[in-house]
């Protein structure tokens, strides 16, 4: 498992290095149950939603909740993506976690899992967590222990605008990359901007490069890599070389080296007011492009990263994975029972209805109607294999670590050689 106390110091090495004042944020969390005078329990409630209709949704049901247990009351934390990691990681050095917080589980959780800050939740939720789906537990199980609670479950793929694919004489989406390369050019002779990237954030192009590696070295060669500290295979580097043809034929939009995912002027919004054909993104892509822009309605469609010719991956092993809460080490039974009510049916449902999630709750599935969502869908139950995101798969300082090397490849600084030999420097490190 580790040494916690060595755990908590990479925590802190990362935080001084990211320039985050761990006094400032430890504030929340620690081993009162939030209790006041008049018998009140606050929970503190960290999370990521902060996109329409997401945003709204969840603060409705913090407040049905607190309607329905009217000693508890709820306290939400909304942090954009990037920022919820930075300041979770400071968190987590100060040894102080919020009562409930947003985790994609694998190796970041299970950092803070061995740093000693994060509730078993395998006892305290077992009545009902047992009817959740399998798979969408997977990412927080952690030595056959339950550390955390899915409410959303998928896998990344391209999102594209069937009008401009036909406007560039495009009849179906590529299942191959040499088909995908042929699309792009298309696109561009027809004056269309094929991709938008919001390059301002490093998780977005690391996408590109995590499924072109499972494509070339398969499904099981990253986290053979993960657990070698080595990422010097050969498909690794053709990963690389197959980014950096695709960045050659300039297909991203203009400025998208300074474009955030989620702004009026980013990934989501190009794509949603029909500025770019495709974006490699989850399944919350429409939900997003929607709110940031105008949304495609009819013309958006789903299709799954192509293959690549010769390579040891298959169309149908998927990247993805979903969202989940955990609790800090010793947090209320009230945090206990608000994941009970978050994975309920009657909740899920209504994730699922007003938010475009995948169902976690089986019997969640019968509200489905939006196609795009049926076929991510799917997709998922089709899959061959499955790899969890890498900056979460991995620990913080290795996930980190492939997001910036991609993020120099796509910018130019960096060949495909030496994205693997920086990643490999990292994984050795943290050895």
């Amino acid at each position: 498992m580790g040494d916690p106390a060595l755990s908590r110091r990479g925590f802190l090495a990362a935080s001084v290095a990211a320039g985050l004042g761990v006094t400032a944020l430890s504030g929340c969390g620690g081993d009162s149950d939030g209790g006041s005078s008049s018998g009140t329990t606050t929970i503190e409630w960290w999370n990521i939603s902060t996109t329409e209709p997401t945003k709204t949704v969840w603060a409705g049901l913090a407040k049905k909740f607190e309607a329905q247990n009217p000693k508890v009351k709820i306290k939400i934390v909304q942090l954009e993506n990037d920022a919820y990691k930075s300041k979770m990681t400071a968190l987590t050095a100060s040894g102080k976690l919020p009562d409930i917080f947003h985790t994609w589980g694998g190796g970041v959780l299970q950092q803070q899992v061995d740093a000693g800050l994060v509730e078993d939740l395998t006892d305290r939720t077992r009545p009902w967590a047992d009817g959740l789906l399998s798979v969408a537990k997977q990412p927080y199980l952690l030595d056959d222990k339950l550390y955390g609670i899915p409410f959303d479950i998928g896998m990344i793929g391209f999102w594209y605008n069937r009008a401009l694919f036909e406007k560039a004489g495009i009849s179906a989406p590529p299942t191959t990359w040499s088909g995908f390369l042929d699309a792009v050019r298309k696109l561009k002779s027809a004056g269309i901007t094929p991709l938008a990237l919001a390059g301002k954030e490093s998780w977005t192009g690391m996408y590109y490069w995590a499924y072109l590696a499972m494509r070339t070295a398969g499904v099981d060669a990253l986290q053979k890599a993960d657990e070698k500290k080595d990422f010097s295979d050969p498909g690794f580097v053709q990963a690389g070389q197959h980014l950096k043809d695709l960045v050659g034929l300039q297909p991203f939009q203009k400025g998208f080296l300074g474009a955030a995912y989620s702004s009026p002027t980013g990934q989501a919004a190009t794509v949603g007011n029909g500025k770019a054909a495709m974006e490699l993104m989850g399944q919350w892509a429409p939900v997003v492009e929607a709110d940031a822009g105008k949304g495609l309605g009819a013309n958006l469609g789903f299709f799954p990263f192509p293959e690549v010719e010769g390579g040891a991956g298959k169309i149908t092993e998927v990247f993805g994975g979903g969202g989940g809460h955990a609790l800090r080490k010793g947090a209320p039974q009230a945090a206990v029972d608000f994941l009970n009510f978050f994975a309920s049916e009657s909740t899920d449902k209504e994730l699922v209805r007003k938010t475009g999630v995948l169902p976690v709750v089986p019997a969640a599935e019968s509200v489905l109607a939006d196609p795009n969502t049926k076929a991510v869908q799917a997709q998922l139950k089709g899959s061959t294999g499955f790899q969890l995101y890498l900056d979460q798969a991995y620990a913080p300082a290795l996930g980190q670590q492939v997001n910036d090397s991609v993020a120099g490849l796509i910018a130019g600084s960096k060949s495909p050689q030496q994205v693997t030999q920086a990643i490999t420097g990292t994984a050795k490190q943290g050895q």
